[in-house]
């Protein structure tokens, strides 16, 4: 399956992933809600044992094993979750546009990729744009704190952008299932310790469609989406894998004024379309490193060529007018 699909698909999931929590947490607590969401991708995964074995490890993988496991899912769903409690769905996905320009940061730092002025101009429009989005929007039944909720949310979004870098690394010499197996038991152990100190639910307080939506993120949108960026950030470049996140907050929007009835003010939309400038400068990144390295192998060529012309001229034979006199 092609790269760029497996990322288009993963995006739709992961956009639906804020409908599903919406109705999940509206029952249950969130601690319980990714705790099972957890659970579930790890009985899944386990059922695909064979696979989920299939790796090299390499001296040194466990940090980024154990800071990739850390970042997402533990801290990413414990920000995440809570996020959902108290900012809407589709402000939410907004937020996720953030998420190529932390990539291309971190990118710079850990993977020592080149960074251009384009990102740090597209940086300044999206978290511009993303602290106008919260300025700007009112408090309502699906958003009762949005300046909380939203900064959660790009939280998690800083850990996701850690998760993409940490994958990148790994990808080459570990399966998809068998990163996603680890997210599976790693998320299932730093959760359940939570589930002590919340109200677990009553026989007569389960709810069939947050436990439908519960299956839902497990199963759909960990396990497959999980494994369809996995496999495909193994194929293209980190920061390529990281711009398709912006289709999630077009996914989110959608999926959130068909299922929750959601409506923006003019003022959200103001602000998602500085977000989205932000996102258009910054992908200008992609184009400047093309150019800079046509340009560099270019000059390379241009003096080796120059230098092979000097040496066979001093190496040539000399004419017959160069030699009389």
């Amino acid at each position: 399956m092609p790269a760029s699909l497996c990322l288009i698909i993963a995006t739709f999931l992961w956009g639906s992933s804020f409908i599903a929590l919406k109705y999940a947490i509206a029952i249950y607590d969130p601690a319980l809600v990714i705790f099972l969401r957890m659970l579930t991708t790890l009985m899944l995964a386990l059922c695909l044992w064979r696979y989920v074995i299939r790796f090299d490890y390499h001296k040194g993988d466990w940090k980024y094993l154990v800071g990739m496991s850390l970042a997402e899912p533990c801290l990413y769903f414990l920000f995440e979750g809570h996020a959902m409690e108290y900012t809407s769905a589709s402000q939410a996905g907004v937020i996720v546009s953030c998420l190529p320009i932390i990539v291309a940061l971190l990118a710079y730092f850990m993977l020592k990729e080149y960074i251009s002025k384009a990102i740090v101009i597209g940086f300044t429009f999206c978290i511009g744009g993303s602290i106008l989005l919260t300025l700007l929007s009112p408090t309502s039944e699906q958003a009762p704190n949005p300046l909380l909720g939203n900064f959660l949310e790009l939280m998690a979004m800083v850990c996701a952008a850690f998760y993409t870098v940490s994958v990148k690394h790994l990808a080459a010499r570990y399966s998809p299932l068998t990163l996603i197996a680890l997210q599976g038991f790693s998320g299932s152990l730093f959760f359940a310790p939570f589930l002590l100190f919340i109200d677990l639910p009553s026989e007569n307080q389960h709810d069939l469609t947050a436990l439908l939506s519960i299956l839902y993120l497990g199963s759909c949108v960990t396990l497959g989406g999980y494994g369809m960026y996995n496999y495909a950030i193994s194929k293209v470049s980190v920061l390529t894998a990281a711009a398709f996140s912006n289709l999630i907050p077009i996914f989110t929007l959608i999926l959130s004024a068909i299922i929750l009835g959601e409506v923006l003010t003019l003022g959200q939309w103001l602000s998602i379309f500085v977000v989205f400038i932000g996102v258009m400068i910054s992908q200008r990144h992609q184009e400047l490193v093309i150019d800079v390295s046509d340009e560099a192998i270019s000059d390379e060529t241009s003096s080796t060529d120059t230098l092979l012309a000097e040496t066979n001229k001093r190496n040539s034979v000399p004419d017959a007018s160069e030699l009389k006199g």
